[in-house]
């Protein structure tokens, strides 16, 4: 619900701004809550007060809520699954290692249906990626004003940012993209050497025979800048692709939060559409997750193809 003096925009506006950490430079003017200016006398690293003092931050700004929410969620994940391994039992599964065996399977046979390749870490890497992304995605079913009013309580700042669905930062969802990225290019230059992956990156998709290689002169850069913005574009659409997708439906939360704020009978409109909502988004977390690890996996395949030709 919207705070007392916000405006719907302020509203959307802090929901939408991590908790960011980073350097301001020297001579900087900051503007306190009472409205009061003073200047930094040097260089400072400080948590941001506004938005403006974040994107004033620069690059090297970390988001705290972002990193803190991702690693715990991908801490609470690894103790899950290495509970339920430890307790395993030879018989017929329970409760929870039921559930567990249900997903190691069905992400098993997800990989082995498209990673035709002998590669013991891309299964593990797919689970990890499902499981993780997945429980990141699910943040976005706690109602947006429960975490950040509670951290405002803890705190005792009013204004204090708090975004818990690290999926909605594209810093966070183009970081797992370029460490695909770095692997796809780790296993290329393995399985087909530095000379192999130069090859496919400059004789694929053209090349003209032997007997025309001169044709190639003119080949070989088109088929570099072809093959370099595929490339380059894989993890671009992978991570934007997330953010996109959980960008906006949390964004629609918000936006159905707002009615709560005007009278009861918006609150009630509300409440049915934020339960629709919700149930529908189940199947967006679910997929969204499902996908990255399926194009993952597609990537990983790819990097182990040898499409070397003999011309």
């Amino acid at each position: 619900m919207a705070s007392e003096g916000q405006t719907s925009t302020q509203y959307i506006q802090h929901h939408l701004q991590n908790l960011t950490y980073g350097k301001l430079p020297a001579g900087y003017v900051r503007t306190d809550a009472e409205g009061h200016e003073h200047v930094l006398e040097q260089a400072t690293w400080t948590m941001a007060h506004t938005s403006q003092e974040a994107k004033d931050m620069g690059f090297m700004a970390i988001h705290l809520d972002t990193m803190g929410w991702s690693i715990g969620l991908g801490l609470l994940f690894s103790f899950l699954f290495f509970r339920a391994a430890k307790k395993a039992t030879v018989g017929v599964p329970k409760g929870f290692q039921s559930g567990v065996e249900l997903i190691v399977d069905f992400v098993n046979n997800t990989v082995s249906d498209i990673f035709h390749h002998k590669n013991r870490l891309i299964a593990p890497m797919g689970l990890t990626i499902f499981c993780w992304v997945f429980l990141m995605n699910l943040m976005d079913l706690i109602p947006v004003d429960w975490l950040p009013s509670a951290a405002m309580a803890v705190t005792g700042d009013p204004h204090f940012f708090f975004k818990v669905v690290p999926t909605t930062d594209p810093n966070a969802t183009l970081g797992m993209a370029v460490a695909v990225f770095l692997l796809m290019i780790f296993f290329s230059v393995k399985e087909k050497g530095v000379l192999g992956f130069i090859k496919e990156l400059t004789c694929h998709p053209f090349f003209a025979p032997k007997k025309f290689w001169y044709f190639n002169i003119v080949l070989i850069p088109i088929n570099t800048i072809l093959e370099t913005v595929a490339l380059i574009a894989k993890p671009i659409s992978l991570g934007l692709r997330l953010f996109g997708n959980m960008y906006a439906g949390e964004m629609i939360f918000i936006l159905i939060a707002l009615l709560f704020s005007v009278n009861m009978l918006l609150g009630v409109v509300g409440g049915v559409l934020q339960w629709g909502w919700a149930v529908f988004h189940i199947l967006v977390i679910s997929l969204q997750a499902f996908i990255f690890m399926v194009l993952t996996t597609v990537y990983m395949a790819m990097a182990h193809d040898n499409h070397d030709e003999q011309h």
